[in-house]
């Protein structure tokens, strides 16, 4: 790549940003600053295209599916004028890919959305010749509310993650088993944004009748139906200027996910029984303990609004993958629930690392509040733990994997997962899938073997 072209009298390389997608664009932008670079937001092919002709651009990461001219014409009308700039496409959809594919000879590669933070920026850094091997930059002065205990790696480089896209405007989805605290961690996500000092309203889908749903998400007015008797405000409206969460958004019915498209795409909705428009601009972060890209495959979940939702997934790890967590939150329980009289016997400490917690954080604070009925406050013994918490052996079930008394676990999963990366040819994707965890959940642990020193890239 020229060198005027990378970068103009030493100027940070500038990034031609192409999506109709405000949220998107609202990530990319924003993110791609804090990694150093000059940013160009566009929301459309035609606007790119003039971009390009008035400016330098050391590369350009475009959209495929766009109103008007596509992400793949942009890309093909660019090539006539800058044979050389580096193209990155990023696509939503499954059945674009054999097309990008076909664009090698254009684009310098593809990423399918959700995006991968860490897989964007080393793309943006080869094709710019900057260094791959830099940390990823965010900001370090966020701090987590008292309430909040993280002691494990893995949930670190989530809360990285919410940091990083915190500020942004984009639609977050938050996924993980029950119990995992989703909902934690969007009430850190909407502490740090912009909208802190906005509504952060929550509703729980899978808690309200469907019936009722319609008219909690978005009011009605009087004499909508039987029992309307009085115009009642929804919950986007609620959230005007601040954050909206939706918890269990995989129980959602056809009909309402329909409705929360359109909201998703232009803001605006309409209370029942009436005609009238209403535009909220009220940031979405929806929670499912469902593989929503499953649903979808069956056809029980929009595949339109799964990508309008899915702008970036944040993915929490269930407790037995964060261990180091487990002792600290524990502490932090017995404390609320005690008034901090309460303290652990080394026999309970034992029996509480060796459970898998399959009910995650929610019953680990369960049998915390047990704990401290039972003890009356004072020194916690095992006989106050759950049974099945005290009933596991030494030599015992970690995750769903036998454990042998001793073993360093930790060691013992990065040993496995670097080497089925390896087999894999360094692919995230076929690498998770062959160890049966998600995405998101092995780039967490390479971010942190990364951090240690060990190689997790192909050379």
């Amino acid at each position: 790549m020229p060198p005027d072209v990378a970068k103009e009298n030493g100027a940070p390389p500038r990034i031609l940003i192409v999506d109709d997608d405000a949220g998107q664009r609202s990530l990319l932008n924003g993110f791609l600053k804090t990694q150093g670079f000059h940013t160009v937001p566009v929301d459309s092919g035609e606007r790119a295209l003039e971009a390009l002709r008035q400016q330098k651009f050391a590369m350009m990461i475009s959209d495929v599916r766009m109103p008007g001219i596509s992400g793949l014409e942009t890309l093909r009308r660019a090539r006539k004028e800058h044979a050389v700039l580096p193209v990155l496409l990023v696509t939503a959809y499954s059945d674009i890919r054999d097309a990008v594919d076909a664009m090698r000879d254009g684009a310098v590669n593809y990423l399918s959305k959700p995006i991968d933070l860490d897989e964007l920026l080393a793309n943006v850094r080869t094709a710019t010749g900057l260094s791959r091997t830099a940390p990823v930059k965010f900001s370090e002065d966020k701090q987590l509310p008292p309430s909040v205990v993280s002691r494990s790696p893995l949930m670190q480089a989530v809360f990285r993650d919410a940091a990083l896209v915190a500020e942004s405007e984009s639609r977050v989805l938050l996924s993980g088993e029950s119990g995992v605290g989703k909902e934690v961690l969007a009430d850190v996500i909407h502490a740090w944004s912009n909208r802190a000092k906005g509504p952060l309203v929550k509703v729980n889908c899978a808690a309200i009748p469907e019936t009722l749903l319609e008219s909690e998400l978005f009011g009605h007015e009087r004499g909508a139906f039987t029992g309307a008797t009085a115009q009642r405000i929804g919950r986007f409206e609620q959230a005007a200027g601040g954050t909206i969460f939706l918890d269990e958004i995989g129980e959602m019915s056809p009909k309402l996910q329909a409705k929360l498209l359109r909201v998703t795409q232009d803001g605006r909705f309409q209370r029942l029984g009436s005609n009238a428009e209403i535009h909220t601009d009220a940031r979405i972060l929806a929670a499912s303990n469902r593989n929503l890209e499953e649903e979808v495959k069956a056809g029980r979940f929009r595949e339109d609004l799964y990508y309008r939702l899915n702008v970036v997934e944040l993915s929490v790890p269930p407790l037995r993958e964060r261990r180091e967590d487990i002792l600290p939150l524990a502490n932090h329980f017995i404390a609320e629930f005690s008034q901090g009289k309460a303290r652990f016997s080394s026999a309970v400490n034992e029996c509480l690392e060796r459970y898998p917690w399959p009910g995650n954080v929610r019953e680990l604070r369960n049998a915390m509040e047990r704990a401290a009925l039972l003890s009356r406050g004072e020194l916690i013994l095992p006989d106050h733990l759950p049974n099945k918490v005290r009933a596991v052996p030494e030599a015992g079930a970690v995750g769903g994997v036998m454990v042998p008394a001793g073993a360093q676990l930790e060691e013992v999963e990065r040993q496995t997962i670097l080497q089925t990366l390896q087999k894999h040819g360094f692919s995230r994707t076929e690498t998770a899938k062959a160890l049966g965890i998600s995405r998101r959940a092995l780039i967490y642990k390479l971010q942190r073997y990364r951090e240690l020193g060990f190689e997790v890239d192909s050379r």
